[in-house]
């Protein structure tokens, strides 16, 4: 094989390469709990639910502005970081983490009963039947009361397999 071949051939192989990567990113499954990867115009968060205190939610007002989280009281929980704002209530969240972490891994409850994957946002909540739900804006949190029980139905028939299709 000649030099020009080689060069060729070692081009085609990098293609190649990009192209199968590319794929597998594609195939990849959307992580299990949300975290904003911010943007031009936002921070990314570090943390699960933006840093609120996921066992706060339980004891506010319907409304109200959630709790931030310290670092001095963390977690980690499937794979992320999960901050408190008091001791008790990381307590809490170790002994049940399933019954504070936000439904759905803290993506949108309307855009999942739709079958589709959108931001949750930590200040557009609501806890139903013990349970949190984010949204990703007080309109879609609205039209989710609406039929909250049939959504929560469809998102739950959807999650988590709608992570493998996003």
């Amino acid at each position: 094989m000649n030099t020009g071949q080689l060069g060729r051939r070692a081009i085609l192989l990098s293609i190649f390469g990009f192209t199968i990567a590319g794929l597998a990113a594609a195939q990849a499954r959307a992580p299990e709990i949300y975290l904003d990867k911010g943007g031009v115009l936002s921070a990314g968060w570090d943390y699960a639910v933006g840093g609120m205190d996921v066992v706060a939610y339980f004891d506010l007002e319907e409304g109200a502005a959630p709790v931030v989280g310290s670092d001095d009281f963390v977690t980690t929980y499937k794979g992320v970081i999960w901050r408190f704002s008091t001791a008790e209530n990381l307590a809490k969240f170790n002994a049940d983490p399933d019954r504070y972490r936000p439904q759905f891994g803290g993506y949108c409850a309307w855009a999942m009963a739709r079958n589709k994957l959108a931001r949750g946002a930590p200040k557009i909540w609501y806890v139903y039947e013990e349970k949190l739900y984010l949204n990703v804006s007080p309109r879609y949190k609205r039209e989710w009361l609406d039929n909250v029980d049939r959504d929560i139905a469809r998102a739950n028939n959807n999650w988590p397999d709608i992570l493998d299709s996003q």
